[in-house]
């Protein structure tokens, strides 16, 4: 046995140190190892063994057949795998196949980025800036109303709104402890309020400015705490005029009178605050600023007169308080233009606390409310018999106390024998008799239509929420008694306005004029712009006003039903009326009371201003000319004062109420 054989070790055993000392030699490392019945590979075919048939396992070498080794080859040495083997040319289009699909990869990346930084990439930018965005109501300073001289009617004065962002307050409860003493608003309310998942929420509103300083100048300051414009309205007229102004509501919208009327003009364009705000919600200093300001409301400019309004309202209140008058209206007229220069009832309400006041009484009955006007309607009767050339002042009848209306009678105040009346003593003794019988030869569909001429059975159009039609049947409906009884005023239902607005057109010559009680409305640039004028509407001739003119002077003259409704120093012509009341109780007029009415003007043979004056009292008999006539003497006295209306200095005529 060799030295090969010798150091051969053990199956298994591992090889001597003396194995790695030296390199093999590549033709032993190539060798195949042999194979039963075949020659050992070699340079030849018939080449012998370098070292024999054996050789000794090592580096690059195999074991001896038979011979498990750990490491035994899974292919004979030498051997490689050539099956599915790329050649040259299936590698080049691999790898042109593989940069086509990276190419086309990075394509589609390239378009992708293209896409959201150019085409989509404003869109998410606008969308990003919007989410920082963060945007609180600016509210407009609301106008204000004012007198025809120009005195405050209603205003707003500074104030602010108190507001949170409860994402940053950190302590909700320790915070409302320290502002419901200052806002008035329970603790509980303030911590639900400051607790909720929101970055704006109103705390208060209309705070005065005194109570906001202290707020601010709490030691250490409230975060989360802001504040916004937030006016307060004022009426410092009070009850004066209130039932025309009207007020506003805790939104700030107008709820009655001018105010509602005149929502959209006097409340002006409400502006935003938009603004950027980083993470904390806190605005960004050099942020965005995407804010709209708002326009401040119109100033509205009434026809009243505050000194005016303020008679009617005291003289009013005075009729009121007499224990036997539950409520009144009345209205002055300009005759020249049909502007309302006062408008009043009683009672009225102050629209600085028109929350604590009775619902019912945040009306304007003067526009509103309807009652029958009684006697005050005989001029427009006499109005149509004179312009129909029936009748004229001086035209005799023979007057009965009553008269039959189909299935009822008709009576004057008081039955009488027959007497012979002139048309100036029927209209001054108030006789229903002599009416009616006027009445009946216009005519009853001549009659509707002069009533309708003079504006009763419509709306005036004058500037007011809330105004009624009044009541006026088509004359086609009306029965025997109802045509007996509407020529003298009952049947039919007025308004104080349409009432006032009928002895105006009487004053101004036969020629109608709706009122108005809006001069002008003056925009927050200075603009000023005056409502179209009123259509005049010509009823009857000048001649024929001037006639009943002359016969209503005889109404507070000597031997008339209104010595009370004189005005010393001037010439007054006007009316009374007494209706019966319609008692609810019953639905009938039996026991109902009466509506004691007086409408005129002065002077009366130049006229200027129109005073109607309505009152209600259910639990008395008394008479217009007792009640009403009083209320508009004191009202026309000062009125013709304050405007310094000079008396005309002619004397009033001798009026002939009986035939000789």
């Amino acid at each position: 046995m060799d030295d090969h054989d010798r150091r051969r070790r053990e199956p298994g055993s591992r090889g001597p140190a003396s194995g790695r000392a030296g390199r093999p030699d590549p033709a032993r490392r190539a060798v195949p190892p042999a194979r039963a019945g075949a020659p050992a590979p070699g340079r030849g075919a018939n080449a012998p063994s370098a070292r024999g048939s054996s050789t000794t396992p090592g580096r690059g070498a195999s074991a001896a057949p038979g011979r498990g080794g750990a490491f035994a080859p899974r292919r004979e040495p030498g051997s490689r795998r050539v099956e599915g083997r790329l050649g040259t040319a299936g590698r080049s289009r691999s790898h042109r196949w593989g940069a086509v699909l990276l190419v086309l990869l990075l394509g589609a990346i390239a378009v992708r980025l293209v896409v959201l930084q150019g085409i989509d990439g404003s869109a998410y930018a606008a969308q990003a800036t919007d989410e920082r965005m963060r945007s609180y109501p600016v509210d407009a300073v609301r106008g204000k109303i004012l007198d025809s001289a120009g005195n405050v009617l209603a205003y707003s004065v500074d104030a602010e709104r108190v507001v949170a962002n409860p994402r940053q307050i950190s302590d909700p409860q320790a915070t409302a402890q320290a502002l419901t003493g200052l806002l008035g608003v329970p603790v509980e309310t303030l911590v639900e309020k400051l607790s909720r998942d929101s970055g704006y929420v109103v705390l208060a509103r209309r705070v005065a400015l005194d109570v906001t300083d202290q707020i601010r100048a709490l030691d250490p300051a409230l975060a989360g705490i802001s504040y916004a414009d937030d006016p307060v309205r004022l009426y410092p007229a009070g009850a004066v005029g209130g039932q025309v102004v009207g007020f506003v509501g805790s939104e700030g919208t107008g709820l009655a009178g001018i105010e509602s009327e005149y929502q959209d003009v006097l409340a002006g364009t409400p502006g935003e605050e938009r603004v950027e705000v980083g993470a904390n919600g806190n605005v960004i200093p050099s942020g965005i600023d995407d804010s709209t300001p708002a326009v401040d409301g119109g100033t509205v400019t009434l026809t009243l007169d505050e000194d005016v309004q303020y008679i009617v309202q005291q003289r009013l209140d005075q009729a009121c308080a007499d224990g036997d008058t539950t409520s009144g209206s009345a209205v002055v007229l300009d005759v020249q233009t049909g502007e309302v220069v006062a408008m009043a009832s009683c009672p009225g309400y102050d629209p600085g606390s028109y929350n604590t006041t009775d619902p019912d009484l945040l009306g304007n009955p003067v526009v509103s409310d309807v009652f029958e006007p009684g006697s005050v309607m005989k001029a427009v009767t006499m109005a149509a018999a004179v312009e129909e050339g029936i009748a004229t002042p001086d035209t005799v009848l023979s007057v009965n106390g009553h008269i039959q209306a189909g299935d009822k009678v008709v009576t004057d105040a008081h039955d009488h024998a027959p007497v012979d009346w002139t048309v100036t003593g029927i209209l001054a003794k108030s006789s229903n008799v002599g009416t009616i019988m006027l009445a009946r030869e216009v005519g009853d569909a001549k009659l509707e239509a002069y009533m309708r001429a003079f504006g009763l059975g419509s709306r005036t159009g004058v500037e007011l929420p809330g105004e009624s039609a009044g009541i006026l049947e088509p004359s086609a409906d009306w029965t025997a008694s109802r045509a007996a009884n509407v020529p003298i005023g009952q049947g039919v239902s007025v308004t104080a306005l349409q009432m006032a607005s009928v002895y105006q057109a009487i004053a101004n010559g036969g020629v109608r004029i709706p009122p108005r009680v809006v001069e002008s409305v003056t925009a927050a640039d200075g603009t000023v712009t005056r409502p179209p004028a009123p259509e005049p509407t010509r009823v009857v001739s000048e001649t024929s006003a001037r006639a009943v003119a002359y016969m209503l002077e005889a109404v507070v003259g000597k031997g008339g039903t209104a010595p009370l409704g004189e005005v010393p120093g001037y010439r007054v012509a006007g009316k009374t009326g007494t209706a019966q009341r319609a008692n609810p109780d019953c639905s009938c007029y039996s026991g109902g009371g009466y509506f004691t009415t007086f409408v005129g003007f002065a002077p009366a043979d130049a006229p200027r201003y129109v005073v109607a004056v309505d009152l209600e009292r259910p639990n008395s008999d008394a008479e217009g000319g007792q009640v009403a006539a009083p209320v508009f003497a004191d009202v026309m006295r000062q009125v013709l004062t304050l405007d310094r209306v000079a008396p005309t200095g002619t004397a009033r005529p001798d009026f002939t109420l009986v035939a000789p």
